[in-house]
């Protein structure tokens, strides 16, 4: 099936079904179907220019971050355990930040389904922040800049860019 992107009424989602909340309450508004290559973006984004680029650029890193292979993606995840490590606090968007809480109040950071998790949400946020890092902050760019330089000194020599063919 080709890759979409689609638009609909506002929506919330919970347990990545479209019903009720995110993991903390608060609505979403976008996801990404990998399977069918669809993205689900809420309509309203589509006045607000500068989140519909941060909110595109995440979703469509989901469909990257699946094509990396797992060298690549596990280096990512060490990258992530040593700001963990070094008590990093903050992340570069809010589902990297909402499961970075949750996995830290679990206590955990074993290679569990909630770390892998954060790591893919982690490297879909960080990936926007780099695609956008010629633009004015945003609220939810709250990892320290000593972090945000390693991370981007990862994304230039992973060479993960030339990889997004849109």
């Amino acid at each position: 099936m080709e890759n979409s992107v689609r638009r609909l009424p506002y929506f919330r989602a919970r347990l990545r079904i479209l019903a009720g909340h995110g993991l903390d309450g608060q609505g979403i508004h976008a996801a990404s179907f990998l399977p069918r290559g669809h993205i689900v973006l809420d309509r309203r984004l589509l006045g607000r220019q500068r989140e519909l680029r941060r909110i595109l650029y995440h979703e469509i890193f989901h469909f990257v971050w699946t094509r990396l292979g797992n060298p690549l993606r596990l280096s990512y995840e060490d990258l992530v355990r040593r700001e963990w490590r070094e008590g990093a606090r903050g992340e570069l968007g809010w589902s990297a930040e909402q499961v970075k809480v949750a996995l830290a109040a679990a206590g955990g950071r074993r290679r569990s389904r909630r770390w892998r998790e954060h790591c893919c949400e982690s490297f879909c946020d960080a990936a926007a922040w780099f695609c956008l890092s010629g633009r004015p902050g945003h609220e939810e760019w709250t990892l320290k800049p000593r972090f945000r330089a390693r991370r981007a000194r990862w994304f230039q020599a992973s060479d993960v860019l030339p990889r997004l063919q849109l």
